[in-house]
């Protein structure tokens, strides 16, 4: 009989699998630029296999993204109506910039980010005042530390 014996054939799935997987779990193009952006990169050496590293419930209603955005998101597709064709990172930094709080919860985005929180989650907030987070973001490099990296 010729052929993969069940083992054989076992061994050649998994190690499939296993090649696939970080593929599989690496993190969505808009979701990588943000991570990196905003320095949630740092610290953790498996960050691009982690579905906390800049949820897809950062822009979008839906854990698993898709169609439907959240107050952050929509500032983002209005960063693009208004540049048509600009980076990803660039729309990113001037939304940021702008410092707006797209989710109302008296904290701008850029804060939320540098808590790591969601911008587009009014019941995600930091757990500092906004004196406090404001203070410790500017003494960190403030908004130049989200600018983009020139390609």
């Amino acid at each position: 009989m010729g052929g993969l014996s069940t083992r054989g054939a076992g061994a050649v799935l998994a190690g499939l699998v296993l090649l696939g997987a970080p593929v599989a779990l690496a993190l969505p193009r808009y979701r990588l630029i943000t991570a990196q952006q905003v320095g949630h990169d740092q610290g953790d050496p498996l960050w691009q296999l982690s579905r906390r590293v800049v949820p897809c419930t950062t822009c979008h209603l839906s854990p698993g993204g898709g169609p439907g955005w959240n107050p952050f998101g929509e500032s983002l597709r209005a960063g693009f109506r208004a540049e048509p064709g600009a980076r990803f990172s660039d729309v990113l930094y001037r939304v940021l910039e702008a410092r707006k709080d797209a989710d109302s919860d008296t904290y701008p985005d850029a804060l939320e980010f540098f808590a790591r929180t969601n911008p587009g989650d009014p019941q995600n907030r930091p757990d500092r005042t906004r004196a406090e987070l404001q203070a410790e973001f500017e003494a960190a490099g403030g908004m130049g530390q989200y600018a983009p990296k020139e390609k």
